[in-house]
């Protein structure tokens, strides 16, 4: 179970940056993300023809980060994360429209991100404060 101080950082945020890598070339993509708790999921759209969907593809092993945008040495925090890339399912889905209703109407492909790791920074609970999720499975 994730601990309630990082779903609550992830439940007020929306984007992440996604890390895909073929040929050992790595690649970087920002993506609008739903956060489904109990199952420690990010779920995102994007295109199978996108540089990040094809690698995501073919390397299933992804990275990831979310993070506050501040100068404040004091206020910052951060979540940096592995897992595992596939298709969503429904729960996943209705919980990305949940959040983006207005994307229905794109008709986006869906995909998920099941958390492995995942590693919170969060200097307002003391500096350098760190707080980690590893997956049971």
């Amino acid at each position: 179970m994730i601990d309630e101080t990082i779903t609550t950082f992830l439940k007020k945020h929306h984007l992440l940056n996604l890390a895909t890598c073929k040929d050992n070339l790595p690649y970087c993509a920002t993506c609008f993300y739903a956060f489904v708790e109990p199952s420690a999921t990010f779920v995102i759209a994007t295109d199978e023809k996108t540089r990040h969907g094809r690698e995501a593809l073919e390397n299933a092993h992804v990275a990831g980060s979310v993070a506050l945008e501040t100068k404040l040495v004091g206020k910052i925090q951060g979540v940096q994360f592995t897992g595992v890339f596939r298709e969503a399912n429904d729960v996943e889905e209705k919980a990305y429209f949940k959040r983006f209703p207005y994307a229905i109407a794109m008709r986006p492909h869906l995909w998920s991100i099941e958390i492995r790791y995942l590693k919170f920074t969060d200097n307002t609970l003391g500096f350098g404060k760190k707080l980690e999720f590893f997956a049971s499975n």
